[in-house]
């Protein structure tokens, strides 16, 4: 397990290097000039010259990437064209507020959606079947910034349940939480109704069954247990899609997290940032496989016995 979670992520050097060198390129490519927005419309050559070299955009493309990559393996990400504040200093005190985010999402994701999917699996082509089908349909169908303004015009504008933007309470979270989920819910929802369907079918339910155990043991313990492997592997990819995708529900909702700063950021062409926010990400989302990766073990033995022969092997 060691030397597989070792192997995995020495993967993910490449995997960054690869994704940092592709935004680094269409930043470069996209048009508008940092320096520029931040003089503004009058400025003098020599201004222009100075902040230019001050932030290292008078170097050539390599080399400038090339001090990112150095400067990044040390925890650095360089300095910010907007603020002219390290890049780290204003990424920590939002990253916390994403992941709280996309957590809480996930959670309610989560907790509505696999009670629907079983459901739904144990009673198939009933009337709950079609009504959760039509809830995961909305679910996938319903963009989410159009999703988080009816919210915000039915529970903050019109009932006053919620507020319609970030402030220091666990109510300001509800609203974005939900918005986030909604694809993820259908999603999970989907994949534990398909999933279930198929293992309900096999042999040793049929004898579970036929053994007089309760129906609750033998859906919950032999069947739902033997279905969570493609199940988990939704939850995890969809917890890496919704920290990126936090960026458009942030944005709505005036969230303090590193999505709306990765707008702004794209917006003023504030090339550390939008690196440092694409890197933190796809470093998380890798992290995130590899747990998913590991969790698996958990709920197959076969798996777990396969990790013990890569073990016997490399020793």
């Amino acid at each position: 397990m060691i030397n597989y979670t070792l192997r995995r992520l020495l993967m993910l050097i490449p995997v960054l290097l690869g994704v940092s060198l592709l935004v680094f390129t269409i930043m470069e490519l996209t048009p508008g000039d940092p320096v520029t927005m931040y003089l503004g419309a009058s400025y003098t050559e020599e201004a222009y010259r100075s902040i230019s070299h001050e932030l290292g955009l008078d170097q050539p493309f390599l080399i400038r990437y090339g001090k990112f990559v150095l400067d990044a393996v040390r925890g650095d990400f360089g300095i910010s064209y907007s603020t002219r504040q390290p890049v780290i200093n204003e990424l920590i005190p939002r990253l916390p507020k994403t992941i709280q985010l996309s957590f809480a999402a996930m959670l309610f994701a989560v907790t509505i959606g696999m009670p629907l999917g079983i459901i739904s699996a144990v009673k198939q082509n009933s009337a709950l079947d079609s009504a959760a089908s039509l809830v995961a349909l909305a679910g996938v169908s319903v963009p989410s910034f159009w999703l988080g303004i009816m919210l915000i015009l039915i529970f903050a504008a019109k009932l006053g349940w919620f507020p319609s933007s970030y402030i220091d309470s666990w109510k300001a979270l509800v609203l974005p939480a939900v918005t986030l989920s909604a694809n993820t819910l259908a999603v999970v929802m989907r994949m534990t109704r398909s999933s279930l369907l198929e293992t309900i079918r096999q042999d040793y339910i049929r004898t579970a069954r036929a053994k007089g155990l309760k129906e609750s043991v033998v859906i919950i313990k032999h069947g739902l247990r033997n279905a969570m492997i493609p199940i988990i592997t939704t939850v995890g990819l969809q917890f890496g899609f919704s920290l990126g995708g936090a960026v458009l529900v942030e944005t709505v909702f005036a969230w303090p997290g590193i999505g709306s700063l990765l707008v702004e950021a794209i917006r003023v062409k504030n090339t550390p940032i939008v690196l440092a926010i694409v890197v933190i990400l796809a470093t998380l989302f890798s992290i995130i496989n590899l747990a998913i990766d590991i969790l698996y073990a958990f709920f197959d033995p076969r798996i777990k016995t396969e990790y013990r022969r890569m073990k016997v092997k490399v020793g």
